[in-house]
């Protein structure tokens, strides 16, 4: 494909850099809710700052790992039974990452006009967001340890 010389794991490079960028994706993004849900309880506006920085650099990184994400998919060649999965797992990603900055934009905006108070709404909405990146983060762990997307003995028994 394109002349790119791939791996045993069918990458042009030594490991996945998907799985990397997305795990900061999701630490930041539980960190963030963590940290809204807790400052909201103690009234410690100070972490809502922090919060906030931590969803606005989440909302970024969401794109690097969708690009490397969409790379690595189409060098997978996933078999017949893990394309559904691969298929919802495409959908939500790009799905999460419009809400993403959706919620960051409403921060954004929360944060200029009241640095030191959150409504609950907001609060059930990041709820959503959070429980939607644990939904994304299963479908690629299926993805992963079922259907063995780059793993080297399921790259080489598809060759």
């Amino acid at each position: 494909m394109f002349g790119l010389r791939l791996n045993a794991g069918n990458l042009p490079y030594p490991d996945p850099i998907h799985p990397i960028v997305v795990h900061f994706v999701i630490a930041m993004v539980v960190f963030s809710f963590l940290l809204d849900v807790i400052g909201y309880i103690t009234r410690n506006h100070r972490l809502f700052e922090v919060s906030f920085w931590n969803l606005f650099v989440a909302a970024i990184a969401i794109f690097v790992a969708i690009l490397f994400g969409q790379f690595e998919a189409g060098l997978a060649q996933p078999y017949e039974a893990a394309q559904s999965t691969l298929s919802l797992h495409t959908l939500t990603g790009w799905s999460l990452s419009a809400f993403l900055v959706a919620i960051t934009a409403w921060r954004f905006i929360m944060r200029r006009r009241n640095p030191i108070k959150i409504p609950v709404a907001y609060l059930g909405f990041t709820t959503l967001l959070a429980c939607l990146v644990l939904f994304q983060t299963y479908l690629g762990t299926r993805l992963v340890w079922v259907y063995g997307l780059h793993v080297e003995p399921v790259v080489q028994a598809m060759k």
